[in-house]
């Protein structure tokens, strides 16, 4: 059975709704899609609810058309300049000796109550980047070995409670709910780097309309994250301001003229701001110039973000470009000049079924990572903004947990050879419930022994 899905990624100069469908296999198909101008909203920060809430409702709406579906249940994109992040240890005894998911939760929880978050921040994402398990580091995945301790360490992702405040009310006043909230730069990270490269380590670089972003992934978890409120809109302001031309022609000139290696020696003829008679000649080497100065800023500043992360090291896969930005001519080569030493590739989010070709762009890295995150493509074991373990085990339920319920210690069922008289000693001894502390349970002792005794026997 499908399970209908809607995303929606707010950004700084368009709102993008993609609704798709999610088999049992795990495999999306995207159904319709919706893009709408990004108004109220600035440098990723929601600046007028009820402006924002029309050009949500108004992508929404159009996707919704195309799909043939009314969906109103959405998993949303929050915009780094809204986090802050932070990392911290949990560290449990494990009484049962088998690491079982309620452990792992346990752990995790550990670690988010361990952590230093300010009261006006609520947490977004917690995620695991390495167990240990007694004396062994580095586990791949815990489930299921047996041990007497195990040991976390989480990258946390916190939100101010205002801004998430404010995201709520704009998708709630669009006649929508809202299922989850995830971080713009770990849907597009999720979207655009293959497994290999999150394995061996890589940096993802997002550059948008209005703000710019670093994750970086080692051994399929991020570890770190950061952001600057500059984007290519930045790009287009400089060029205005530089050649006293307007924004539309600037804007037209970033995206026809944008080569950052190839100088070319034309001279173009541009309207003057405010006065449309006249016209200045200006050199086109003028404009590339602009605007590679404000790309080569905006990578330089990012390429301190990877210094400060302690983990340049340690990305062996490189460095993937993704974000509307990095549809201009030459930005690979020239981030390669910034990036020396590393490999750097153009990411674009990943080819789902029934995908639009003007969803395919870079610029849709976030909406398309949003559909990939709800398909469960998410970190292996992941607490989300509901407080809710994300993981893809399927634990046995039956025998296990009926003993744990009612007083039965894991250890006593460690045989196939259990008797029921070794079940209750060990919980006589334990201290745990034992039949005889039960009213009425004495009279009937035998028989239910008896019963439970062959259920036993069926079972093993």
């Amino acid at each position: 059975m499908s399970n209908t899905i809607l995303a929606i990624d707010i950004g700084s100069m368009s709102i993008k709704a993609v609704i798709a469908d999610i088999d049992e296999t795990g495999e999306i198909k995207v159904l319709g899609h919706g893009v709408a101008k990004s108004e109220g909203v600035k440098k990723g920060i929601i600046t007028n609810i009820d402006i924002a809430s029309k050009s949500i409702r108004k992508a929404v709406n159009d996707a919704r058309r195309i799909a043939g579906n009314n969906i109103s249940s959405a998993i949303v994109s929050i915009s780094s300049a809204y986090t802050k992040s932070t990392n911290s240890i949990g560290i449990i005894n494990i009484s049962q000796k088998d690491i079982t998911i309620k452990e792992i939760n346990r752990v995790m929880e550990t670690a988010l109550y361990n952590a230093d978050i300010p009261k006006e921040y609520d947490v977004l994402h917690v995620l695991p980047f390495n167990f240990k398990v007694d004396d062994q580091t580095n586990i791949e995945d815990p489930y299921n070995m047996n041990a007497s301790r195990m040991e976390v360490e989480t990258h946390i992702i916190i939100a101010q409670k205002s801004s998430l405040s404010n995201l709520k009310k704009a998708i709630v006043s669009a006649g929508l709910d809202i299922e989850s909230i995830v971080l713009d730069s770990y849907a597009s990270a999720l979207s655009t780097m293959s497994k290999d490269e999150s394995a061996l380590g890589v940096a993802v670089v997002d550059m948008g309309g209005q703000t710019s972003s670093i994750s970086v992934f080692k051994n399929q978890s991020l570890r770190y994250n950061n952001f600057i409120p500059v984007g290519s809109n930045h790009i287009t302001n400089d060029i205005s301001i530089a050649l006293h031309t307007p924004l539309n022609i600037a804007e037209n000139l970033k995206r026809n003229h944008g080569d950052l290696v190839e100088i070319n020696d034309d001279v173009l003829e541009l309207p003057i701001i405010g006065d449309e008679e006249n016209k200045n000649s200006i050199p086109l080497k003028v404009v590339q110039n602009v605007i590679s100065s404000r790309v080569e800023e905006t990578l330089l500043i990012l390429a301190k973000f990877l210094d400060k992360s302690g983990l340049k090291d340690n990305i062996g896969a490189g460095i993937v470009l993704t974000g509307g930005m990095t549809q201009l001519k030459g930005m690979r080569e020239f981030a390669q000049s910034i990036f020396p030493g590393y490999s750097v590739r153009i990411g674009l989010p990943q080819q789902l079924k029934g995908l639009f070709d003007n969803l395919k762009g870079p610029e849709n890295s976030t909406v398309i990572g949003l559909l990939l995150y709800k398909a469960g493509n998410h970190t292996q074991y992941e607490v989300d903004n509901k407080k809710r373990l994300l993981h893809h085990k399927e634990e046995n339920t039956g025998l296990r947990d009926t003993f744990e319920e009612t007083g039965f210690v894991t250890s006593a069922m460690s045989s196939s050879d259990t008797t029921v008289s070794d079940v209750s000693a060990s919980s006589e001894s334990s201290g745990n419930i034992v039949f005889s502390d039960l009213p009425g349970v004495e009279e009937s002792r035998g028989d239910f022994l008896s019963k439970v005794k062959n259920w036993i026997k069926q079972l093993f």
